[in-house]
This record gives C-alpha cells, structure tokens and sequence, in this order.
C-alpha cells in the first residue's frame, strides 16, 4: 500500500524550525570520501531517502559506514570495486558522481546510466566530456556507461557549455588526485560546490576558485579522512519560507545562509511579504493580498530551478499576473496540472507559464510528480480549507527531512497514512 498524506488546512504556522544540513550539498560530499585513505565524518547529514540510497551503494563498493544521529561516518579504506549496479543507480540521477571518485582512485569507472526525478534529460555529457580532458576514455554499453585510463589521470583544461553542477562536482572530484593542474571554466557556482570543495581540501587536496566560474585543482598523490559539518539546505529555507508567507502567521527559520538565497527572498519582498533577517535566522510574517511578479529560473547566483514549484503556489493567490520562465529543466511544470485541480489558473506557453491569482485554492486529492513538486502541493494543501490528498510523497522524502514533523510542530495539521 502507497503512502499517502493528509492535511487538513487553514491553519497558521507559527514557531521555529530548524533547517537540517543540504541534501545538494551532501551527497557529493559523502560521495568524495571515496577518495580518501582512512574514515571521514560528516555532522548535519539529513536523514534523507536519497542518503540511503547512497550508503548502500558505497557499501556495495566497500565502505563501512554508519550513521545516526545526523552523523555520518564512512571509512573507505577497503573499497575495492570500481563498478556501482543498476540495482541502486537507478533509484537516484545524483549517484552518477561515484564516477569521478572511482576513475580518480582506479583509473577505471563503470556505472549504470542514472535515474530519479522526471524533470528533464539531465545529460551526463558534460561529466563525460571533462573526463575525456583527464585522459579517460568514454564507452557505452548496455545501459553502462564506462570511463577508463590506462595510466593516471592527468591534468586539463575543460570549458563547461553549460554550468552543471553535477558535471562540475564529478570533474573536481576526479582531478584532485589528477597528475598536474586542472583548469574549469564556465564552471557551476553554487554553493554546493563551495561546501565540496572545502571538503576536499580538509581531506589534503587543493582546491582553489570555488563559488567563481573557474576552479583550478592541483593534483596530489593521496587524500586523508576529514571531519565536516554540511551547510544549510537552501532550497528548504526557502520552501519554509514560502509556507510562512501563503500560510499566515509568525515563522521563524533558524539554521539559514540568507546569501544562499538572496533572489527568493527578493522576489518574497517584491510580493509584499515581511521578512526580517538576523545572523542565522529569518522570521516571515503573512502579508495577505501578495502582489503579482515575475521569475526567471538561472544558474547560481539567480533564481534556482528548485525553488520554481514552490513559488508557484504563492503566484496562484497573488493578485494580478505573473509569470514563471523555467531555462534550466524542461519538465519543472508538471505539477501545473495538480494545482489546476486544487483551482489555480495556469497557461503553459513554452518555456513559460502564465498565472492569474485567485482568492483561495480548493483541497483535493493530488499526485507529487517530483521531489519540489510534492512540496508545493503540500504547501498549497496547508492554505486551502478543507481536505487535501498528496499521492506519491516518496518523492518529498529525498529532499525534506521530517516534514510532517516540522509542520506539526508549527501548527499545522498533516498526517502520513498508509
């Protein structure tokens, strides 16, 4: 049997909540200990699905890990295996960065072509391309895609046609153990990256222009185990955020970067909504009668891709016309057709979508077809009067640790029923 959750809305949200350690930002992280000669520790880990999935795929490759309270220790001394299954690969596109670990420690790497959400292709051309530039041959086979050396990777100069940042993590994690020096340009800059590359470089590599469009990486011979606490998830920040401002009441967000996430917070502001910033923290007060805008889905530092589904909802009830432009993911505007159901009024030109706020949405049954679309369906159920069914909410559990926890403890009524 399916689960599924239940919110019953119209209830303020009011309290704290603490945002846990970044999903986008930890998984390369746990990824890169495979680099390392000896056990690393890593604070602030959310106990996410997609963190599971991960585990067992490093225990697959060797690696002993626990993890427990948001503490994840790996020791990958006695990984030996340069090959990661379909089996687990599939369940998650972001698994793919086992690739440049194991080529850097191998000279040889074999991993299923990846899966996970349905918002685009994805491409893992560009990982493909910066490996090449090492020196790694590329072969596809099967549904296995393939990269191997016959020597030690070595040094190159690779231009990004477009700033991934999946293709950015893989091609760092490979050259830190690269003879010679590394050149990425047009290189992503979120930061994610940052958070890796500080990583990296506590485990001895050198790593140097992260959270710029170029990162030079000088190779060395070995890397050591290293203690790391992950930065705050942004994209939850800002899902919190979003919930305070079309939910109603007096929010506080503790544990947030507020740089992180300088353009939604903007656009919240140019909506009418109050938010005050402190050191650590962010308080959201309701505002009612938010004013229409526009957003521009972009690389870091613009607006991301992931907060898109989300704003959506405070769109719907804002009053006047706005429009969302998506450059980034094909497919980020599946959910259109669930906040149809719940009453929303959403045009769908190309790569853009047009809304008319209405008043209030209606409480129906609704399916998350991705991970922030489920959040945004969950938070458009909180504003609505009566009842509201979200099918298909594994989705929300690879990205939002303990979210029906956290939104009972603001108030908010929301179950999870099998």
């Amino acid at each position: 049997m399916l689960e599924k959750i239940i919110i019953h809305g119209g209830k303020p949200l009011n309290g704290k909540v603490k945002i846990s350690g970044s999903k986008n930002a930890v998984l390369p992280i746990i990824v890169a200990s495979i680099l390392a000669e000896g056990e690393s520790v890593i604070y602030d880990v959310p106990d996410l699905t997609d963190v599971h999935i991960l585990k067992d795929i490093l225990k697959e490759l060797g690696a002993k890990i626990t993890f427990e309270n948001n503490v994840f220790r790996i020791d990958t001394r006695d990984v030996n295996c340069w090959e990661a299954s379909y089996e687990n690969i599939n369940k998650m596109r972001a698994s793919v960065l086992v690739m440049g670990p194991l080529l850097a420690k191998f000279n040889k790497a074999r991993v299923a072509m990846p899966g996970g959400c349905a918002i685009g292709t994805r491409p893992i051309d560009l990982h493909l391309k910066g490996f090449e530039s090492l020196g790694a041959k590329i072969s596809l086979e099967q549904g296995f895609v393939s990269a191997i050396s016959e020597e030690r990777l070595h040094g190159g100069k690779i231009y990004l046609d477009f700033p991934s940042v999946g293709a950015t993590e893989n091609i760092m994690m490979a050259a830190t153990l690269a003879e010679g020096t590394t050149v990425i340009e047009n290189a992503a800059e979120e930061p994610e990256i940052v958070d890796l590359a500080n990583f990296l470089n506590a485990m001895g590599a050198s790593v140097k222009g992260a959270g710029t469009n170029v990162i030079k990486i000088i190779g060395t011979d070995k890397l050591h185990g290293a203690e790391h606490t992950v930065i705050p998830d942004r994209i939850e920040a800002g899902t919190y955020l979003i919930a305070g401002a079309v939910i109603g009441g007096n929010l506080v967000i503790e544990n947030v970067i507020s740089h992180h996430i300088k353009p939604v917070i903007a656009k919240l502001r140019d909506c009418g909504v109050d938010i005050e910033e402190l050191d650590s923290s962010l308080i959201v007060r309701n505002a009612g009668n938010f004013k229409a805008t526009d957003i521009k889905t972009m690389p870091y530092p613009g607006f991301p891709t992931d907060m898109q589904s989300v704003f959506s909802v405070l769109m719907c009830l804002a009053k006047g016309t706005s429009i969302i432009t998506e450059t980034v993911f094909e497919n980020r505007f599946m959910h259109f057709d669930e906040l149809k159901r719940m009453g929303a009024v959403i045009k769908i030109e190309g790569k853009s979508a047009v809304i008319e706020g209405v008043p209030s949405l209606s409480g129906c049954q609704v399916k998350a077809t991705d991970l922030r679309a489920g959040a945004a369906l969950i938070i458009a159920g909180l504003t609505c009067e009566g009842k509201t069914e979200v099918l298909d909410v594994y989705h929300v559990f690879r990205g939002y640790e303990n979210i029906i926890d956290k939104l009972q403890g603001l108030g908010a009524d929301i179950r999870l029923e099998v």
